[in-house]
């Protein structure tokens, strides 16, 4: 039967009883390789630059969003960022109650004009606006592990304080 033809007699439907396993690994891929890498071993935020586009992505990808250009060249992103949007979590992902409120923000850079980093933000719930200045906060070099929390959270920029 082709997948142009339709079933009409139940009997001829098929079923398999069993348990299927499935079991994957969500790889980074090139870009996110490139992005972990320089995060864990330099310290470092990257972002992509789309020639034809002439606009900085982040986080970095293989091909530009808007013209499928294929995405070759890095560019540092920006020590200093800005929150803009914050949220409060008070119950885990399983809906229990946090001891205490976790905070998340969106945070953009100058000079990216496509996309931001979604991650802690590093102040209490009242002190957490839109607007403000942040700078990530890393985790010392020797406990890096390649991943998204080799950033611990944003913190406020010293220009705040």
């Amino acid at each position: 039967m082709t997948f142009l033809q339709r079933t009409t007699d139940v009997k001829r439907l098929r079923h398999w009883g069993i348990d299927m396993s499935v079991d994957y690994i969500y790889t980074s891929g090139i870009a996110g390789e490139r992005f972990f890498t320089a995060l864990r071993d330099e310290g470092r935020i990257l972002a992509v630059h789309c020639p034809v586009c002439k606009v900085n992505q982040l986080p970095p990808r293989m091909f530009c969003e808007g013209c499928f250009t294929e995405l070759t060249e890095y560019v540092d992103v920006p020590a200093e960022g800005r929150v803009a949007a914050v949220t409060v979590a008070r119950v885990d992902r399983r809906g229990k109650p946090l001891p205490s409120p976790d905070v998340f923000a969106f945070v953009t850079f100058k000079g990216i004009q496509e996309g931001g980093l979604i991650h802690r933000l590093l102040v209490p719930p009242e002190a957490a606006k839109p607007g403000m200045a942040v700078r990530a906060k890393l985790k010392p070099k020797e406990a890096r592990t390649g991943t998204i929390l080799d950033i611990e959270g944003f913190e406020p920029a010293a220009s705040q304080a």
